[in-house]
């Protein structure tokens, strides 16, 4: 019988029991040692409890020569860490964590013997982010004393932690096991009990999409990985991440969210279990989405899927002069990007007025970059004098290169593109930077389809690398050559993808976005919870709310509108909270308020 929570003093967890010693437990154990508990690391294997060890001798012998411990506190972390294949080894202590394989039955069957074998007042911890901890407290006898502690990897540098309740979890357990997170230096956050909680729940449903628009040979695997982490910042790529987590656990993760959700977003894709069936499993075993240099190595080695340095295949056309239509941000950005390349400018827009306002702004630019030290005066003269500004698209009559940037309104594009087929030269190629908009409808409102493609910039063009190069069905090798070799040239890093909604970037980020709304729209977490958690959990630059702030909640909508209309697919109709906020006019920082309020500048 459990002693009565109401009355009995939590311990403190002096000593702790961590079972399942491979990288997340060996990883746990290293951060309770540092932070002054008792550790008992339990694995079946010998071997890997020898291991265990070993990784830890090695990791804070690291840290020691990275300056982040002293030798004496390293001898005495490793001192109060001792391993054992005995599971009643774990009777002595205040908490137990186990990290074992992400199996019910190996859960379950740990959770009963530790109920003969611990004392009432300790707690169990289960680090699953995959299954249910309902489920697995349900088969304890003590279920008010069971919840999650999610760690995320690698243990000792992540600042996240996960706490779990299920509806049968005590608020004291709760309450005890969230201090011990801030006593370890780490971030909790609370959480109910759903597969995957925050972080993996919204991460795993993004990996997802990405290995399926990879599997669809929509994109390479380099230019899917390239575009996430040069237009979304993140620190590594879909498919590099599914390798590291290892692509038979984001499969296991998968799975059980599918089970609960029935959303086709978290329907595994069918090449995560093709590989995994092949023992494809990632950097473990040495090849998964990409091929390493052995198992267990982080070194990427070219193979059959490689793409060739250099590459082959068509010419290109020649590019001297360049003509960027629009008086937007984006299109000043763009002019700004091709000036300092070397290229003659025409900045033309609906007015002659327009065009000296957008050419002023890239004055006021380079400006900035003059007192940061990172154009001279004279520099940022020559850049500025390379662009013409025109109140009329007549001016386009002689560029290479004629690029749009006006709204993002298909009516509005087509009607330029009818009046670019006109004024430019044969052989001129013609551009859109639509985010969301069909490329071949742009095309079409032109005599020569060949000539159009998709130039895809990322706002601040003159500092985002990315650039989405868009082919339609008609689009011409040598065009598709040449907008390659002009990115190069403007030093930006292009990525190839097909005429479809979202191309690479907006179809697997606003999907993500969409799928936080629902979270708190279903209250599971808060705002700051959920900002904290991909921050911290998935090394995000930006919280999704932050994220959507900025971009602005109408864009938003328009894109998850554009989504949903082409894919068909429920899970990408956009949250309602979304739209009632548009209808409402909060459309992020530009009105004040968005998700969030803010200060009127």
């Amino acid at each position: 019988m459990a002693a009565p929570l109401s009355d009995t003093p939590l311990s403190p967890f002096q000593t702790i029991a961590v079972i399942g010693l491979g990288t997340m437990g060996t990883g746990i154990a290293e951060v309770l040692a540092k932070a002054g508990r008792e550790v008992v690391g339990i694995d079946i294997s010998e071997a890997q409890a020898a291991r265990s060890l070993a990784a830890l001798e090695a990791s804070t012998a690291r840290a020691v020569q990275r300056g982040r411990l002293t030798e004496q506190e390293r001898t005495a972390a490793l001192a109060r860490v001792r391993v054992s294949t005995d599971l009643a080894t774990a009777a002595d202590a205040d908490l137990v964590i186990e990290v074992a394989p992400e199996s019910y039955e190996i859960k379950q069957q740990i959770f009963r013997e530790l109920d003969g074998l611990v004392r009432p007042e300790t707690i169990l911890a289960t680090g699953t982010n995959a299954l249910s901890v309902t489920r697995l407290a349900a088969e304890s006898a003590r279920p008010e004393r069971v919840l999650g502690l999610h760690f995320f990897n690698p243990a000792p540098a992540m600042k996240l932690v996960e706490v779990v309740s299920s509806v049968l979890t005590a608020p004291t357990a709760v309450t005890a096991v969230t201090n011990l997170a801030l006593d370890l230096g780490k971030e909790p956050v609370a959480v109910g009990d759903r597969p995957g909680f925050v972080a993996d729940g919204l991460l795993f449903g993004y990996l997802n999409q990405a290995a399926a628009m990879y599997e669809a040979r929509y994109a390479s695997r380099e230019d899917i990985d390239a575009a996430m982490r040069l237009g979304c910042g993140l620190p590594m790529g879909p498919l590099a991440l599914l390798d590291l987590i290892g692509v038979d656990t984001a499969r296991t993760v998968l799975e059980a969210m599918y089970a609960e959700s029935h959303d086709r977003l978290h329907a595994p894709a069918p090449i995560l279990k093709q590989l995994s069936e092949a023992g494809l499993t990632g950097r473990k075993s040495g090849r998964g989405f990409y091929t390493y240099e052995a198992p267990g190595s982080a070194t990427v080695v070219p193979d059959a899927l490689t793409p060739l340095s250099g590459g082959a295949g068509a010419e290109g056309r020649t590019v001297a002069s360049v003509g960027v239509a629009g008086s937007g941000t984006m299109a000043s950005g763009i002019a700004e990007v091709f000036a300092k390349a070397g290229y003659d400018v025409v900045l033309a827009a609906r007015s002659e007025e327009k065009a000296q306002t957008a050419k002023a702004r890239i004055g006021k630019s380079l400006a900035r970059s003059v007192d940061k030290g990172r154009l001279t005066a004279e520099a940022a003269a020559l850049i500025l004098e390379r662009i013409t500004p025109a109140g009329s698209y007549e001016a386009f009559a002689d560029v290479d290169l004629a690029l749009e940037a006006v709204a993002e309104d298909l009516e509005v594009k087509q009607q330029l593109f009818a009046t670019l087929d006109k004024v430019c030269k044969p052989g001129a190629v013609l551009a859109t930077t639509t985010s969301s908009l069909p490329v071949v409808a742009c095309a079409r409102a032109t005599s020569r389809p060949q000539d159009v493609i998709g130039m895809h910039f990322f706002n601040p063009a003159p500092a985002m690398k990315l650039v989405e190069v868009v082919r339609t069905v008609l689009t011409a090798d040598d065009v598709h050559a040449t907008v390659r070799e002009v990115c190069g040239r403007i030093k930006k890093h292009a990525v190839d993808c097909g005429d479809r909604a979202g191309f690479i970037v907006n179809a697997l980020l606003f999907p993500y976005l969409n799928n936080a709304i629902k979270m708190v729209q279903e209250h599971y977490a808060t705002l700051d919870d959920i900002d904290a958690a991909m921050k911290l959990g998935g090394g995000y630059p930006m919280g999704p709310f932050e994220l959507l702030d900025v971009v602005g909640l109408d864009v938003s909508l328009a894109i998850e509108k554009v989504l949903h209309r082409e894919f068909r697919d429920p899970g990408l109709a956009p949250a309602p909270l979304l739209e009632h906020l548009v209808a409402a006019g909060c459309l992020g920082r530009k009105t004040g308020r968005g998700f969030r309020e803010y200060a009127r500048r």
